[in-house]
């Protein structure tokens, strides 16, 4: 085996990252995770996530895990009401019944394929909960803030923010968007999508977004008017995540100083980008258990390559970074530690500078062809017409 007597060490501790040590361990390699995180319950997980039946549902029926992953799913989560700028209802996915929740949450009665439609929804912080249990206790490392790393004999010493320092024969990086390992890769820069969101999450949203949380119904809202969105959603832990979505220029924010810490300056921000928007969304900002964070919305170019090396490669986010417009960033990291797992264990390559290769192209022709989805659906989702046309496609998909 090309991992035999080898360490790995995985820097990132997200859905990929931790995928992939249970994939290695399954194997017996001898692998370690290294997260900034103080620990699992640091950092706030983002919204639910739906996974697909020809990527994450296979990452984890690979991973022994999918039983697991059915007793934590959320069935209405997946389901949408779509709605305009006013909040008036255009279609409601909670009045179409084709899959029972029985139907759902038991999958030994359905294939991967006849389950997908509603795809599979879970909290992103249960999801990572599942993999973390199923790691050996001695797997992460919190704590470890990546700083730097330079060669030494055939693999690399890896140095971290807390002091520590680690040899490792191989690195992958899964260290999400802005990785710090993929610099040891590639040198290729993100290019900005021309759209950011500005992600706000509120607690206990029942009592402190009572009006928005009791119309989501459990499931997710998509608001679209004046080339702009609103998508939010209830997560299992009581709290609200919404993404504001419009066309800004890339240093607007930067130029306007906005201060994600004052939520007073961001409603008024909301107020004079949403103007055209009903009060009624002014609820979203009502609470005093609310918090923001901007996220710019950048992607790598579909034609991105890079001279594969034998002691170091990147998965997920750190690979082909992406918006979130078809939903594929979680899924896509986590067949990417499928399929570099199967690569480095499965005895079909002589040595690992090819089997990195064979799934470094594998993965960046996926990733291209995802990319181009994503970009068309995020223009989609901010042209003049986009309310229409979303709802005229969902009214197909209810019909057939």
């Amino acid at each position: 085996m090309l991992l035999e007597n080898k360490y790995v060490a995985i820097v990132g501790g997200g859905m990929g990252g931790l995928l992939l040590a249970r994939l290695l361990q399954l194997q017996n390699i001898n692998v370690k995770v290294y997260e900034r995180d103080l620990n699992s319950k640091v950092r706030v997980q983002g919204s639910p996530l739906d996974l697909h039946d020809d990527s994450g549902l296979i990452a984890m029926e690979k991973g022994g895990l999918l039983d697991e992953f059915y007793k934590n799913i959320r069935p209405n989560a997946s389901k949408a009401r779509i709605v305009n700028q006013n909040l008036e209802l255009k279609f409601d996915e909670h009045s179409i019944t084709k899959t029972s929740n029985e139907e759902i949450t038991n999958p030994s009665k359905n294939s991967l394929q006849d389950i997908s439609k509603p795809r599979p929804e879970i909290d992103r912080s249960e999801l990572r909960a599942i993999l973390l249990h199923s790691l050996r206790t001695e797997t992460m490392v919190w704590d470890s803030q990546f700083l730097s790393m330079e060669k030494e004999n055939n693999g690399w010493r890896l140095f971290f923010k807390n002091g520590i320092n680690t040899y490792a024969d191989l690195v992958i990086g899964a260290d999400g968007a802005n990785s710090k390992i993929r610099p040891y890769v590639s040198a290729l820069k993100p290019i900005y999508s021309g759209i950011t969101m500005i992600e706000g999450t509120i607690y206990n949203a029942k009592k402190n977004a009572p009006n928005l949380f009791e119309f989501s119904k459990g499931g997710k809202v998509l608001a679209l008017g004046n080339e702009q969105t609103i998508m939010y959603g209830t997560k299992g832990d009581g709290s609200l995540m919404f993404l504001l979505s419009s066309k800004i220029l890339e240093n607007w924010i930067s130029e306007n100083d906005l201060d994600f810490k004052d939520n007073q300056k961001i409603f008024e921000w909301f107020k004079e980008i949403y103007q055209d928007w009903s009060s009624d969304w002014h609820e979203l900002f009502m609470s005093d258990e609310l918090y923001f964070i901007p996220r710019p919305q950048y992607y790598f170019s579909q034609n991105q390559s890079w001279e594969t090396q034998e002691n170091v490669t990147i998965i997920g986010d750190a690979a082909h970074r992406m918006p979130p417009f078809a939903g594929k960033g979680a899924n896509l990291a986590m067949l990417d530690a499928v399929e570099l797992a199967d690569f480095l264990t499965n005895n079909q390559f002589s040595d690992l500078k090819t089997a990195i290769s064979y799934f470094e192209k594998r993965m960046l022709e996926r990733a291209a062809e995802a990319l181009e989805n994503t970009l068309k659906n995020g223009e989609k989702l901010h042209a003049k017409d986009a309310l229409e046309k979303l709802v005229s496609i969902f009214n197909q998909i209810a019909k057939s």
